[in-house]
C-alpha cells in the first residue's frame, strides 16, 4: 500500500511505496509518512514548554541555558521547565527546591501571565485562520477540527497543520507539537509523542494495536488517585482496561467507567467545540514559610480577592460561588466554598465570604499555600444588582470603580486598602 507523506519543513508532499525518510525537495529528515495521513481531520496543537519558550524567545541569552519558569522562592513550584532542564529530570509542578537540586544551574524566572496570554492570543488567531472549529483547553493548547477545509486550503488537514506550525514559528517565535487523529482523545496523545516540534499521527486502523500496551497514565483525566485504584485492580495498561466489561468499570469506578471503556477502545465522540465555557477563575500564593495565624494570612487573602475580582471583570464574567483553597504544611489540600445570593465582581464581597471561610480553618494547622477562586460564572451584566436588602452595594461599586480608575492611571501600587498593607517579610508569592 502506498503511504502518503509530507515534509514538515518545505511542505512538499505526495505518495511513496516505501517510507519517505528524506525530502527529495529540501533534503530535510523531518518527513512524516502514513497511509491515512490525508483522511484524518482532528488535530491537537500544543505549544512546546510554553512559558519557558516565550522567555527564551524574548531573551536570546537564555536559549542555551536550562530555564525554570515558576515561583521564585524554593517553596514555589515549577510552572514550565524548558527542554534543557527536562533532561535533568525537572518537571512541571515539581517543587523549586527539588528542580534546583536536579539542575543547580537552572535560571529561575517569575511567570509573566499577561505576556503569555498575549502570545497565546496570537497563536489562537493563526488557528482561527485555518478553521472556525478551535477549542482551547488551556492557555497553550487547543483542538482543531479541519473537516471540510480541504478546498479552502488546497490540501488535507496534515498539510494545513504543518503549515500552521511553520507560521507560528515564523510569526510568533515559538514552536508547537501537533497530533493528528480521528478523535480528540487520540490527537492529544499523539501531540505528546514527539516533542518538541513534533508531528505524530494515529490512524483508525492502528488504534487498538497502538493503545494495547500504553500505560493508563496517558488517559487525560486519570489522576493519581484513579491510577492507584486501577492498579490495585490489576489494570495497568489500556489493553487490560479494554478487556474489562462496561458494567464492571461502571460498578467499580462510577460514571467515568464508561468513558474509560470508550477511550480504551479508541472511541471518543466529543465534538470540537469553539468558545468552550470557562468554569472558574482563581489566584493563589505559595508562602515562603508555614503560617498558622490570621494576622499574616489576612492581607494575602485580600490581595487574592482583589486579583480574582479584576480577572473576573476583565474576562467579562460575574461569579456566584467563592472558593477558599489552603494547602497544609503536610501538603493536604483543603477546599471550602460559599454561594452568594447574587453573582458578583466586587472584591469586598468576595473577601467577606473568603475571610469567613478562612477563620473557620485557622485552628492551629500550618499552611504553605492560600488561594481564592470563583465559580458558577455568568455574564457580567448579571453582576451585583442594586438590592434594597443590601444598601451598601452602590457604595461598594462606586468605591471599586474609583480604585480601578486611579490604578489604571497611576499604577496598581498607587492606592491600597488598609487590610492589604500588612504583609510580613516571611510571606512571599511562589
Amino acid at each position: 500500500m502506498r503511504d502518503n507523506w509530507i515534509c514538515l519543513d518545505c511542505l512538499e508532499n505526495g505518495k511513496r511505496d516505501t517510507a519517505q525518510d528524506i525530502c527529495p525537495r529540501c533534503g530535510s529528515s523531518r518527513t512524516r509518512c502514513h497511509t491515512e495521513l490525508n483522511n484524518l481531520k482532528i488535530g491537537h496543537v500544543d505549544c512546546d514548554a510554553f512559558y519557558a519558550s516565550v522567555e527564551k524567545r524574548d531573551n536570546p541569552l537564555l536559549r542555551m541555558n536550562p530555564v525554570l519558569v515558576g515561583g521564585t522562592t524554593y517553596r514555589g513550584v515549577v510552572t514550565s521547565p524548558c527542554y534543557i532542564a527536562r533532561r535533568f529530570g525537572c518537571r512541571s509542578a515539581m517543587p523549586i527546591w527539588k528542580a534546583k537540586k536536579l539542575c543547580p544551574d537552572a535560571i529561575l524566572i517569575r511567570p509573566d501571565i499577561k505576556k503569555y496570554q498575549d502570545v497565546a492570543n496570537k497563536v489562537r488567531t493563526l488557528m482561527l485562520q485555518i478553521t472556525p472549529l478551535v477549542e482551547p483547553i488551556s492557555i497553550d493548547e487547543a483542538f482543531l477540527d479541519l473537516t471540510g477545509t480541504e478546498t479552502l486550503h488546497k490540501g488535507g488537514a496534515a498539510q494545513t497543520l504543518a503549515k500552521l506550525a511553520l507560521r507560528i514559528e515564523k510569526e510568533v517565535g515559538i514552536t508547537v507539537s501537533i497530533g493528528l487523529s480521528h478523535n480528540k482523545f487520540l490527537s492529544k496523545i499523539a501531540s505528546n509523542m514527539d516533542k518538541p516540534r513534533g508531528f505524530s499521527v494515529i490512524g483508525v486502523e492502528e488504534t487498538l494495536e497502538f493503545l494495547e500496551h500504553q500505560p493508563i497514565e496517558i488517559i487525560s483525566g486519570v489522576g493519581p488517585s484513579l491510577q492507584e485504584q486501577l492498579k490495585r485492580d490489576g489494570i495497568t495498561s489500556i489493553g487490560a482496561l479494554r478487556r474489562q466489561s462496561i458494567s464492571f468499570l461502571t460498578d467499580q469506578y462510577g460514571k467515568i467507567g464508561k468513558q474509560l471503556w470508550n477511550y480504551a477502545n479508541g472511541v471518543d465522540n466529543r465534538p470540537v467545540t469553539p468558545n468552550r465555557r470557562r468554569k472558574s477563575i482563581s489566584a493563589e500564593v505559595t508562602l515562603s514559610s508555614d503560617v498558622n495565624d490570621i494576622k499574616t494570612l489576612k492581607p494575602l487573602l485580600w490581595s487574592l480577592c482583589e486579583k480574582v475580582s479584576e480577572r473576573t471583570r476583565d474576562a467579562g464574567f460575574a461569579a456566584q460561588v467563592v472558593i477558599l483553597k489552603l494547602k497544609t504544611s503536610k501538603f493536604q489540600t483543603i477546599t471550602r466554598r460559599r454561594k452568594l445570593t447574587h453573582p458578583t465582581q466586587i472584591a469586598e464581597k468576595i473577601w467577606q465570604q473568603a475571610f469567613h471561610l478562612l477563620v473557620s480553618e485557622v485552628t492551629g494547622s500550618e499552611f504553605r499555600l492560600i488561594g481564592v477562586g470563583l465559580s458558577d460564572l455568568c455574564d457580567a451584566s448579571l453582576a451585583d444588582p442594586v438590592d434594597l436588602v443590601d444598601p451598601n452595594i452602590e457604595r461598594l461599586l462606586k468605591t471599586e470603580e474609583t480604585i480601578i480608575t486611579i490604578r489604571k492611571k497611576y499604577g496598581t501600587a498607587s492606592i491600597k486598602r488598609g487590610r492589604g498593607m500588612h504583609r510580613t517579610s516571611r510571606v512571599k508569592s511562589g
